[in-house]
């Protein structure tokens, strides 16, 4: 069947391929990408009310009265919001295929060693993508948004948010997160293919601490400080982590070898 071709893996490379056919490898998996995320976003476009109401609940914990009255300022606002939930849902929804897909241009070409950790660092990859997401959506923008409301309060100001204003930061955090979450599985198969030490790690913590806040400045949707530290402080405690359960496993296979 058709369909099977397109889940199949190349076969293992046991010699180097020309450059055009990895070329034509790459645009394969770039239209198997493009294929899911449009299949995903056509989904999400249709449910955009339901997720619409979703995403709007973390602000009616904060100000029930207030998600009620998000302004539309714009006449096309209505489909470029779908538009961009559509997007922004779709990646969510598909992130298991194109991690898939990408395991499929990436594996021939990889050592034994490599493909062994692939596996397990794309089902861990994808299950901290789901936490990010889960914990932005519970935990943290609820708390960014309270502090806003408060802190334009505190300056006598009335909060009067854009339904475009909303929706864009409030899936632009969440999808942050989810990224920022992955930040263990990339530290964690550098260490296991050798392309970095527990010990480089540890060194490294000051020049790690500046890298993270620096991409935490670039995936926040806002320049605020609160946002910053909201994202980059957990993204720092998954650095520590990382290097404690590689230090942990690395123990257990020197026990094992023993």
């Amino acid at each position: 069947m058709w369909w099977r071709k397109l889940f199949e893996f190349r076969e293992i490379e046991d010699e180097p391929k020309p450059f055009f056919e990895h070329l034509e490898d790459l645009r394969s998996t770039l239209l198997r990408c493009l294929v899911a995320l449009g299949i995903a976003m056509g989904i999400c476009f249709l449910l955009r009310e339901e997720i619409a109401t979703i995403i709007q609940k973390p602000l009616e914990s904060v100000t029930p009265e207030h998600a009620k009255n998000l302004q539309s300022l714009g006449v096309a606002d209505s489909m470029m919001i779908s538009l961009e939930i559509a997007f922004y849902s779709g990646v969510v929804l598909a992130f298991p295929l194109l991690l898939y897909f990408i395991a499929q241009f990436i594996i021939p070409g990889l050592t034994q060693t490599e493909r062994g950790i692939l596996l397990p660092a794309s089902v861990g990859g994808f299950c901290l993508f789901l936490i990010g997401v889960i914990f932005a959506y519970f935990i943290v923008l609820p708390a960014a948004l309270g502090f806003f409301f408060e802190d334009a309060k505190r300056m006598n100001w009335q909060p009067s948010w854009t339904v475009r204003e909303y929706y864009s930061f409030a899936t632009q955090f969440i999808i942050a997160f989810g990224l920022a979450f992955e930040l263990p599985v990339v530290v964690f198969a550098l260490v296991k293919i050798g392309l970095l030490s527990i010990e480089r790690l540890r060194r490294a913590r000051a020049f790690a601490l500046l890298l993270i806040f620096i991409f935490a400045a670039i995936l926040t949707p806002t320049q605020d400080i609160l946002t910053l530290f909201l994202m980059g402080g957990p993204m720092y405690l998954l650095y520590e982590g990382s290097i404690l359960i590689a230090s942990l496993l690395n123990q257990q296979r020197r026990t094992d070898i023993v």
